[in-house]
């Protein structure tokens, strides 16, 4: 049985996750969990998973709960997430956490050598080849839970053979097809409609920018040791093939279905077996027409300056990844409009000199000063 730690537990990821081990209670037990604010649903996973640690975001919080749950033990911030991350009982922590939130405990799970299960990109494009060496010397597992890379993961573990090129799919998000102009006009309410998937706001707004997508070639490139320029986005609006990969000798391999979160995340928790009854049968002959659309980078800035920010070096993923996050956040407390998302952006990464990145400290600087230098281009811009 997999003693699993779940950062996260209250969001989109983390519920599915406990979905996951309340089907497959022979197979699973929940050893840790942690949540933000959503304090009312966390004590209703504390009642039914009794787990033998926990973490809140706040001290109050876990102050309050260790009192109803005696039987638990409470920690809180960035340090509580950590130590959950390092528990000596773990055997799979699944970081579900959202954002920069993500990154001290991955670097905390990969020293205490725990496998891991992710599905907090920001934490794999923030920690860019400072994270993937730390984990190759670590001889962890690192554990896609995102359903595109899942699926690049599944498609390469069916072959041994050199990758000639990944095949990234996205869905085009509620804006497939807009100009630029009419993307000006689009408000909060259309952008957080998502036409396939059930997520949290920051990433259906990434969906929406395409910055989502952007993160993932990131995030593949460094995943896979794929080269960016290898790595190809197909606009796939029934969001049934998942990803694809092409070999040397030119054959394709892809994973296709329905678009349930439940498998990859299933895939990852029982790697390398698969589970029964995790997800409902793909019909292709329901399903009909599968089509894919090149993305308009003009249009979909996001995606643009991501391809950029790779090929230009580690720093400017920190630096975007930042400013994205402070952009998403001004947009959804209506101080920005959605275009100003991308060019907001641009001009963080082009504002200043950033300093190289050698270490776990670099990266938190730059962050803190992209995030100082995003705040103050959005208050000008109110």
């Amino acid at each position: 049985m997999k003693q699993l730690v779940v950062l996260g537990s209250t969001g989109s990821i983390g519920t599915q996750t406990l979905e996951v081990a309340r089907r497959h209670k022979d197979l699973f037990k929940v050893l840790a969990l942690s949540c933000g604010h959503n304090v009312e649903l966390f004590r209703e996973q504390l009642k039914e998973f009794a787990p033998k640690y926990a973490a809140c975001a706040d001290e109050k919080d876990a102050a309050a709960l260790s009192k109803e749950f005696p039987g638990t033990g409470f920690s809180y911030g960035i340090d509580g997430l950590c130590a959950l991350a390092s528990l000596s009982e773990c055997d799979v922590v699944v970081n579900a956490l959202l954002g920069m939130m993500g990154l001290a405990p991955t670097f905390a799970a990969v020293k205490a050598k725990k496998d891991i299960a992710f599905a907090n990109k920001e934490t794999l494009v923030a920690g860019g080849k400072l994270l993937t060496d730390a984990v190759k010397e670590s001889g962890i597992k690192l554990l896609p839970v995102d359903s595109e890379h899942s699926a690049i993961f599944q498609c390469m573990n069916a072959s041994p053979n050199p990758v000639k090129k990944i095949l990234l799919t996205a869905s085009g998000g509620p804006f497939r097809g807009y100009t630029k102009e009419q993307l000006k006009g689009v408000t909060k309410a259309q952008a957080l409609k998502h036409p396939n998937w059930s997520m949290g706001a920051k990433i259906t707004i990434d969906s929406a920018t395409m910055m989502n997508k952007g993160l993932e070639i990131i995030e593949a490139s460094l995943l896979f040791d794929v080269a960016p320029d290898n790595i190809e986005v197909y606009v796939h609006p029934q969001s049934v093939v998942h990803s694809a990969v092409e070999f040397a000798d030119g054959a394709v391999i892809a994973q296709m279905g329905t678009p349930d979160m439940k498998l990859p995340i299933a895939y990852a928790l029982s790697y390398p077996k698969r589970l029964d009854n995790i997800s409902e049968s793909l019909d292709l002959f329901a399903i009909k027409d599968l089509t894919f659309e090149k993305p308009d980078l003009s249009v979909f800035k996001c995606l643009d300056i991501a391809y950029k920010a790779i090929k230009a070096g580690h720093k400017y993923q920190v630096v975007m990844n930042a400013a994205n996050e402070e952009c998403v956040a001004a947009f959804l407390n209506d101080k920005i409009g959605f275009t100003d998302i991308a060019d907001t952006i641009e001009k963080v990464i082009g504002e200043n000199s950033w300093a190289d990145i050698r270490s776990l400290d670099d990266i938190f600087e730059t962050e803190r000063l992209s995030r100082e230098k995003a705040k103050e281009l959005i208050g000008k811009q109110g």
